[in-house]
């Protein structure tokens, strides 16, 4: 699974960071929504030693460093983190990349290691939230944050496709059927690649969390059109309906 996923970073990461266009000045938390200066799920984190799960680019991260924290992010994508290098270079801030699997956090660091934990659109590659959710407990200090975002599970299971076709919504799953899913995708310049991820309910995340031991702040599910940026697969008159975004904010109790 890590392999097939690794590789399809690897293929697309170019292409991906050409159409996401994804800014520094602000962590960004996902398609369609808020950045962090609007949301202010952080609060100050000047000082705060922080790491970015399943960082891809390093915007965030970079973005981060920007107002004073410390920041570390992981990813498993070689040219992911290439790119990330290079753009905190050109930045002119410092970020720690390291690479790695999200999955296994505690292979890379120390227990009570960060203040804050965040990630954006990277858990749904994890096959198993709540081992995931416990070694990102394990790294907080106390009273430590724990703040990430998944697509939205009942936008996941949408056809995309198929509504901009007919604007009508199709699904292509069941909400209910859990696990692991793959697509055949087909590129534009013909080649195939196979994408991997897991779907999960909203109940599995809330519980996952808190069976690992954390304290749930807030769900929220945001909203914001003003991005133009890959509105190709996520379409503006679907996400009306539909939000692609679901965050969630978190607290280690100890």
């Amino acid at each position: 699974m890590t392999k097939e996923i690794k590789k399809w970073w690897n293929e697309s990461s170019k292409y991906f960071q050409e159409d996401a266009k994804i800014p520094t000045h602000s962590a960004h938390w996902g398609v369609h929504t808020p950045y962090e200066k609007e949301l202010k799920l952080l609060g100050n984190i000047k000082g705060k030693k922080i790491l970015e799960a399943g960082c891809g680019g390093g915007q965030s991260s970079i973005a981060l460093a920007k107002k004073g924290a410390i920041c570390t992010g992981i990813d498993l994508s070689k040219e992911q983190l290439k790119f990330a290098e290079e753009l905190a270079k050109k930045e002119k801030v410092k970020v720690k990349f390291v690479k790695g699997n999200f999955q296994d956090l505690l292979k890379y660091f120390k227990p009570n290691s960060f203040d804050i934990v965040i990630s954006a659109w990277a858990f749904q590659y994890s096959p198993n939230l709540k081992k995931l959710f416990k070694q990102n407990y394990i790294l907080l200090k106390k009273n430590g944050l724990f703040v990430f975002s998944m697509p939205h599970p009942f936008h996941d299971i949408i056809n995309a496709n198929e509504f901009k076709k007919t604007g009508y919504i199709k699904l292509e799953r069941s909400y209910f059927k859990t696990g692991r899913y793959e697509e055949i995708e087909v590129w534009p310049d013909g080649t195939k690649h196979r994408f991997v991820g897991f779907h999960v309910k909203v109940s599995d995340i809330y519980n996952s969390l808190v069976e690992s031991g954390f304290f749930v702040e807030k769900i929220i599910e945001p909203l914001s059109l003003k991005d133009k940026n890959l509105e190709e697969y996520y379409p503006k008159e679907l996400t009306k309906l539909i939000g692609p975004t679901i965050i969630l904010k978190a607290k280690k109790k100890e």
